[in-house]
């Protein structure tokens, strides 16, 4: 039991395939587990429900915004575990017929959709063979997104991004002053191996909050590699706990003393000109 001032918090690594109901049963199982570890909320990776073996599977799978059975499924988990569930991505319609959205959603204790965010900055890597152009079949967003939890009377405020928007760190200055930053990821090996690590600790050091990356992390059915390493980072910059690679979850603890400590120390918030 985390006392006030105190949430306990996991991070999800996955592998995932190419069955959406497979990858579901996975994510519960292991939402499961995190829960009775004492988590008190739960993230996904990106990409957690499908990893297709084209750009286009997930067109096929796409669902309206507040109904079908990838979304009714994380209602369930998160109610019947009674966990705040952050679900990595999913895809949701878009405007574009052969597009979709790839859309994080938040789910309460009981279920309920309480925030949605719509990726924005789009991956783009070419490299020899190695090639993704997440443009050709995924429709971006436009709003920065954050949300807030209550436990032990206690409010967190938490900002929602994903996998390529961890290059831009205007975006999180644009979220604003938040507790902990949530990423879901499916950073490819070759990007992963040079740069996850330090730009997530970038991104807590230089907004003095906890940092929680879930990362798909493994050689996926469809051949393509991710590089996991799922981790919790402090606002300090420090690493509190990882997953290296393969499916399990991570957990640790925010602490708003630490936060508030850090602030007070190295107030470079408040030091802002720009």
């Amino acid at each position: 039991m985390n006392n006030k001032g105190q949430l306990n918090i996991a991070s999800i690594q996955m592998v995932s395939s190419s069955s959406v109901e497979t990858n579901l049963d996975v994510a519960e199982e292991l939402v499961a587990k995190a829960k009775a570890a004492g988590a008190d909320l739960a993230v996904l990776p990106e990409y957690f429900c499908l990893m297709g073996h084209s750009d286009t599977d997930k067109v096929k799978v796409r669902e309206t915004f507040g109904s079908g059975f990838i979304q009714d499924r994380l209602k369930k988990i998160a109610r019947n575990h009674k966990i705040y569930l952050v679900a990595g991505t999913i895809p949701l319609s878009s405007e574009q017929p052969n597009k979709v959205r790839n859309t994080s959603l938040v789910f309460d204790c009981q279920g309920e959709v309480i925030a949605r965010y719509d990726k924005i900055h789009l991956f783009g890597f070419k490299q020899g063979e190695e090639e993704y152009q997440e443009s050709n079949t995924i429709e971006p967003g436009s709003k920065p997104t954050s949300f807030e939890i209550q436990v032990n009377n206690e409010t967190w405020r938490f900002g929602l991004t994903v996998c390529y928007d961890l290059r831009f760190p205007e975006l999180y200055r644009e979220i604003g002053i938040v507790d902990c930053h949530i990423l879901s990821a499916a950073f490819t090996y070759t990007t992963g191996k040079s740069h996850w690590e330090i730009l997530l600790r970038a991104r807590a050091i230089e907004n003095q909050c906890y940092v929680l990356a879930s990362a798909q992390g493994g050689r996926h059915e469809n051949g393509r590699t991710t590089w996991g390493q799922s981790m919790l980072i402090d606002p300090w910059g420090e690493i509190k706990s990882e997953l290296k690679d393969g499916q399990g979850f991570v957990i640790g603890q925010l602490e708003k003393s630490t936060i508030h400590e850090i602030r007070a120390k190295l107030p470079s918030l408040q030091h802002r000109t720009l």
